[in-house]
Formats: structure tokens, C-alpha cells, sequence
């Protein structure tokens, strides 16, 4: 009782600090404006989650060799798209350090050619930095994300998003990983053969496997060993329970806002919240307007409400920032595109954060997490633990898989003829 009363007291002071009343005068502003890019100078800001890599499937069909990405603000299809957040020069004005560009291929693609497809994500996310050497430095761990930064580039990382794209193999998943993947995102919008994903909480849903399977609980193993971070962004309730149980290293939700202040079910509820703090992890909180007030519109005000609702209930080590521009329709009024996060981080200090926190969230919290990753996977080697070679059962391939499945040993596919 006395919890649920102290919660209650929590959300009515975020409410209050959000007030369209609550005025700062534009002095104030731009004295916060100038502290918030001082600490995004002395630290990485390291945003989880950009979908700019579908906007170069969608408006170039891929085609990045002689693409111009500095400005593409007066360029079509991109100028009058809603959807269209990121270039070079707006990523510079906001002060962007660091991004998990995300390689991802929607689940219509699930038995079909999501593995090919999702390789072609990563590829272009390669040729992207390559094509762009001044901008961008593609890196594969905490230490290249600070040389990146100290070099006064944006470290390039990827993120899979959505285990659909593995097509249940390890061996995929371990290809991927040297392609440098460094997280994916357990589900999408659909379940896998091994776990199921954030609409089957949604009310009449119906779980498919009740959180993980056991060759699900084994994809986390191998993902421990790898060094790949556990994304959880997308999946459900019980699977992030799953996961938090079975995961060694810290674990993410690159994308994801405070479902106490939205109950959207791609959110983070407290409970879960709970749990991210002893596992070591992360929450980096979604701008999408949807995800934030359950509605059409949001401000930056309410964004930082999640932020301020995670550290009551998480504490400050546990936040991050993972926007998802390039892949929201919505933005919030001071956040309409990458160059706007000094105002969030403004708005923070106007609430009285610490510049010491603000650090923390902008990168310093992923920075720890990702090395937690390498740590665990370091460890794993010294105690020789071998890759985990299983092959997913053939029971637990859906009826829908199996036009396109051969089988996985001889005896399995269809006798020559």
C-alpha cells in the first residue's frame, strides 16, 4: 500500500514539472542550452536507436556511392518526409557522439529472405561510414565508441533489429556478429520460433511460447558469449523476465519509454524496471510520441518525464537515449529532429539533474553496459566455454516455415530423385 501511494506522489510531481504553467525565462534557456552542450563536449552522446539505414532502402534503393547525406533537408523524397530526421549536419548540431544504426527488415520477411535482406542493412550501414570518412568511424566496442569520439567522429555501431533475422540459427547469429553487430533486438512485431514479442500483452492477446523457449534461452547464451548485447525493446513481458533471468551481461531496451506514463506495451513497467537495475542494465527511452503520452503529440517535457519516472523507480545508472528517428511518423514539440538534444538535456538541468547524471545518460551508462557485455564474454572465453552449436528443433518451427525449410540434415529433405 504504502509503495503504491509513494508512486502515485512520483507520477503527480512529474506531471507538475511537465505543466504547460511551469515557465523558464529565455535567459534561463539559453544558460541551460549552453551547460547541456558543455556535457555533450566532455562526453559521447550515445543515441540507441536510428532507422536511417530503412530510409536509404526506402528513398535510395541502397544506392549510397554518390549520395550526399550532409543536408537532406531540401532533397526528395527525404525533404517531405515525415520520417526524415538524420543527415550529417543536423547529427553534428545535436551533438550526436555516438549511434546503434539499426539494420532492420520488417517481419514479412520472417521465412523468407530476412537473413539476405538484413545483410544487405548491414552493408549499407558499412558503406555509409566508408563513404563518409570525416563523420563517421565504424567500431565495435566501448573503447572504439571513446577513440571515435576523441577524433571528434561519430562511432558507427549496429544494431539487428528483430531475431526474425537470424532465422533461428546460431550460425547466423554468430556471422552477424562478426559482420559487427553488437545487439539485436530479441523480436519485432512478430514472435519468433523461440520467443514472443510485446503485442501479445496487448489485451486478447495470446502468448505463442510464454516468454522464451529453451533454444530461446540458448540464443541468449550464445549472445552472452559473443559479446552482443540482449536488446528487449519489442519483446514481451514474460520474455524480458526470461531474458533478465538467463542473461549473464547487462541487457538493453534500445527503444522503450516507462510504461507507467504510457501503457503501451512496448514499454518498460516498473517491475521490469525493477529487475534492469540488479541485472546492470538500461533503458533508453523511445521520443515517439506514441510511446510517450499514448497519443499523436508530445513535448520534450514529457520525454523527460520517462527519464525522471526510470530514475525514481530504476535510479540514474539505468537511463539512456535511444530516440528511434527515421523510424517515427510523430516527433515531440523541441525534438523534432537529431539536432534538437541539447534541449532535452536542457531540460533535465531545468529540473535540477546534476550535470554528473546528464552525463551518465547520454553515454557514460551505455558506455559501462557495453563493457559489462565484453567483460561477461571475456570470461566466458577464459572459462572455455565453446559456441553453442544447437540447431533449433524442428517441432518448434511454425507450419508456416516449412514451405520454405529444407530440413537440416540430409535425411530431412527430400530424397534425390
Amino acid at each position: 500500500m504504502k509503495l503504491s501511494i509513494i508512486l502515485v506522489l512520483l507520477v503527480t510531481v512529474e506531471q507538475i514539472l511537465s505543466s504547460p504553467a511551469r515557465r523558464v525565462e529565455p535567459v534561463a534557456i539559453e544558460t541551460y542550452l549552453n551547460k547541456a552542450r558543455a556535457v555533450l563536449d566532455r562526453v559521447p552522446l550515445i543515441d540507441g536507436h536510428n532507422d536511417f539505414a530503412m530510409s536509404l532502402r526506402d528513398y535510395a534503393r541502397n544506392q549510397v556511392g554518390d549520395l550526399d547525406i550532409n543536408d537532406l533537408t531540401a532533397l526528395e523524397p527525404w525533404a517531405s518526409s515525415p520520417s526524415s530526421h538524420t543527415d550529417i549536419n543536423r547529427l553534428r548540431q545535436g551533438k550526436i557522439g555516438a549511434q546503434f544504426w539499426s539494420a532492420y527488415v520488417g517481419c514479412t520477411t520472417q521465412y523468407k529472405d530476412a537473413v539476405s535482406k538484413t545483410w544487405e542493412q548491414i552493408d549499407v550501414i558499412h558503406r555509409m561510414v566508408e563513404a563518409n570518412p570525416t563523420t563517421f568511424e565504424f567500431v565495435t566496442s566501448a573503447q572504439g565508441i571513446e577513440d571515435a569520439f576523441a577524433q571528434g567522429k561519430i562511432g558507427s555501431l549496429i544494431g539487428v533489429e528483430g531475431g526474425h533475422s537470424i532465422d533461428s540459427s546460431l550460425a547466423v547469429l554468430r556471422m552477424m556478429y562478426d559482420m559487427g553487430v553488437r545487439y539485436m533486438t530479441m523480436t519485432h512485431s512478430c514472435a519468433t520460433p523461440w520467443a514472443d514479442n510485446s503485442q501479445v500483452d496487448n489485451p486478447g492477446g495470446v502468448a505463442v511460447h510464454d516468454g522464451l523457449t529453451p533454444f530461446g534461452k540458448t540464443v541468449v547464451a550464445e549472445m552472452n558469449r559473443l559479446g552482443m548485447l540482449l536488446d528487449l525493446s519489442h519483446v514481451s513481458r514474460k520474455t524480458m523476465r526470461d531474458a533478465l533471468e538467463t542473461s549473464t551481461a547487462p541487457v538493453i531496451f534500445s527503444h522503450s519509454s516507462a510504461y507507467a506514463l504510457c501503457n503501451n506495451t512496448r514499454n518498460v513497467p516498473d517491475d521490469i524496471l525493477q529487475l534492469v537495475a540488479l541485472n546492470g542494465g538500461i533503458v533508453m527511452v523511445n521520443f515517439f510520441p506514441s510511446f510517450v503520452t499514448c497519443s499523436s503529440t508530445a513535448t520534450v517535457q514529457d520525454v523527460a518525464n520517462h527519464m525522471d519516472h526510470i530514475r525514481n523507480v530504476a535510479g540514474v545508472d539505468h537511463i539512456g537515449i535511444g530516440a528511434d528517428y527515421n523510424g517515427i511518423t510523430e516527433v515531440p514539440v523541441g525534438l523534432k529532429d537529431v539536432s534538437e538534444y541539447p534541449n532535452l538535456f536542457a531540460e533535465l538541468i531545468a529540473r535540477g539533474w546534476a550535470e554528473t547524471d546528464l552525463e551518465k545518460i547520454a553515454g557514460l551508462n551505455l558506455l559501462r553496459v557495453l563493457r559489462g557485455a565484453e567483460s561477461v564474454r571475456d570470461q566466458m572465453a577464459v572459462t572455455g566455454v565453446k559456441p553453442f552449436d544447437e540447431w533449433i528443433p524442428q517441432a518448434d518451427l511454425p507450419a508456416e516455415s516449412l514451405p520454405c525449410s529444407t530440413g537440416q540434415t540430409k535425411n530431412e529433405q527430400s530424397s534425390p530423385q
